[in-house]
């Protein structure tokens, strides 16, 4: 694509409305949890939960938190604030002047450049990578419905969340009749064992070894998690149509709707982990081989989940909005307050906060690192994922305050305008 065909740059920090920055500098914090399960290599894992099985009263205390309010509930909330962007970054390029063409084609540039990030990330550090996965959902979803028609979006939004309830119940009916089978048969012993989570990257002493490996796990996981779940290309769908309507932008003209989703989202996105969470901790008994009933209604609730996170924030952004008095300073953190501010702060360098998580995770906690993972457990886990996301928080606040964007932006943006960017940060 020629930079020409472009009529104006990327966003300046002066066009942003505090609601999607706080959704995403909050979430971070969730995600850092979410990751944090598969660093505690060499235990054996819950094949219904990415969580030891062994742990004292406190670990299980941790686990039961994480599998109720954060596992499978963060990644469809960035997917939602992803989608959104995309069409926030083509709403200003159209009413700028740009084609609607050049626009849609630039949206495509930066899905494949998020495509290759993820590559590079898992291949170095990671191997839940879900840049990858948005990548290649952002390509199919610009690709089959950006043109499309509000009710078109809608419609198909319904069609991928029926075809999930029903995997769903089926899963259940399916999980029952397993659940017969004796736990010491090798049918069962076998099922149980497909299901468990991996951990082999991180328990590979050769940095090399641990490379194949994770882009291995990273290539299934890209396309399961970006396209056959469902939960990306349905947040997608209803990120474009609320991007339509500047929902996030102006939550005021909006509160009812925000309301309203936010309570059933949360709700259902509570209450669907609880069997999984009272399994893992030993209230309720359900056999290790049909314990993968709970990563599908994991899958079904947290897309309810994160929509649900999404409008929770919508009306908090509504509430530091409505703090701001004339005309916003310069200074962000002195606008929304230090904590308001800072949160912003990380939500506005999302991905450079998203890979730094990474750097201060995996050469420490892996066994091709320091190997510090192996001796953690899921509470102390729970406090270093806290110390890495205030890390970061600390990070973006110094850059707030030195007006730098974010390493990974500006390196994402230059790549996508082909152009420096200059234009200094503005709170």
């Amino acid at each position: 694509m020629s930079t020409t065909a472009l009529t104006r740059g990327p966003v300046q920090a002066a066009e942003r409305s505090p609601a999607p920055d706080l959704a995403r500098g909050f979430m971070l914090l969730l995600i850092a949890i979410a990751n944090t399960p598969f660093y505690l290599w060499g235990r054996e894992m819950n094949p219904g939960a990415s969580h030891p099985l062994d742990g004292s009263t406190i670990d299980k205390v941790a686990d039961f938190l994480i599998i109720t309010l954060v596992d499978l509930r963060t990644y469809p909330m960035f997917a939602f604030l992803f989608g959104y962007g995309m069409m926030q970054l083509y709403n200003r390029q159209v009413a700028s002047g740009t084609s609607e063409a050049s626009a849609r084609r630039l949206l495509q540039k930066r899905n494949w450049l998020l495509l290759a990030f993820g590559a590079v990330h898992a291949a170095l550090l990671w191997m839940g990578d879900v840049l990858g996965a948005y990548g290649l959902a952002g390509l199919l979803m610009v690709w089959l419905f950006f043109k499309a028609k509000d009710a078109t979006l809608i419609v198909w939004t319904w069609v991928f969340g029926a075809l999930l309830a029903i995997v769903t119940v089926l899963a259940v009916i399916g999980a029952y009749f397993t659940a017969q089978i004796p736990a010491d048969d090798a049918e069962a012993q076998a099922i149980a064992a497909d299901f468990a989570p991996t951990t082999d990257s991180m328990a590979t002493t050769s940095y090399l070894d641990s490379i194949v490996e994770r882009l291995e796990y990273w290539v299934t996981g890209t396309v399961v998690q970006g396209v056959f779940m469902l939960v990306v290309p349905m947040m997608l769908l209803l990120a474009f149509w609320a991007g339509r309507r500047r929902i996030l932008e102006n939550p005021g003209e909006h509160l009812p709707l925000l309301r309203r989703v936010a309570v059933v989202g949360i709700t259902i996105g509570w209450l669907g982990p609880l069997p999984s969470a009272l399994d893992h901790v030993g209230a309720i008994g359900v056999p290790d081989h049909a314990a993968w009933v709970f990563w599908i209604v994991q899958i079904f609730t947290g897309f309810f989940g994160g929509l649900g996170y999404v409008a929770l924030f919508g009306l908090i952004g509504h509430w530091v909005a409505q703090r701001r008095t004339g005309a916003p300073s310069r200074n962000l953190l002195a606008t929304d307050g230090p904590f308001a501010g800072a949160v912003q702060a990380v939500g506005k360098r999302s991905l450079t906060s998203y890979l730094l998580q990474s750097v201060l995770c995996a050469p420490i906690l892996t066994a091709w690192g320091f190997g510090l993972g192996e001796h953690l457990t899921s509470w102390s886990m729970l406090l270093y994922a806290v110390l890495v996301w205030a890390l970061t928080v600390a990070f973006a606040v110094w850059q707030e305050r030195t007006g730098r964007r974010g390493p990974a932006e500006v390196l994402l943006r230059r790549l996508v305008y082909g152009r420096p960017v200059q234009a200094p940060v503005q709170a």
